[in-house]
């Protein structure tokens, strides 16, 4: 069974759906390339939080080694280097993201150039 307004949809031709395909990819462009700078800026704040990490890490090394009272630093060793790891699978997580964004907006720009080239063209067949 056909939808009521099906037949109403397809008998308005290609145009629609190309103006409403237009849209739509000049709709998510802006989209995917926002959230491609904010996937990019965490990225780098989480390459800054391991570095602070590792150096904290390093420096309580350094304080165990250099008190002369038996201080047991070595759990809050072990918890920053839990918390390093945390970090790097989350940028790992952040990266595989953004490496899809950006296959994402490539696929957009490729598809509206595709559709403005066929529009141009008068090349639409209305398949």
């Amino acid at each position: 069974p056909r939808r009521p307004g099906a037949k109403m949809a397809a008998g308005s031709g290609g145009g629609a759906r190309e103006l409403f395909a237009e849209g739509l990819l000049q709709f998510l462009r802006p989209a995917v390339r926002q959230l491609d700078r904010h996937v990019h800026s965490v990225r780098e704040s989480q390459v800054e939080l391991r570095e602070h990490i590792d150096s904290l890490a390093t420096e309580l090394c350094r304080i165990n080694e250099d008190q002369k009272v038996a201080l047991d630093l070595d759990p809050y060793v072990k918890k920053l280097l839990n918390a390093r790891r945390r970090v790097v699978l989350v940028n790992n997580i952040l990266q595989n993201a953004q490496e899809r964004l950006r296959r994402l907006n490539h696929s957009v720009a490729k598809e509206t150039v595709r559709r403005r080239a066929m529009l141009e063209a008068g090349g639409y067949q209305g398949k």
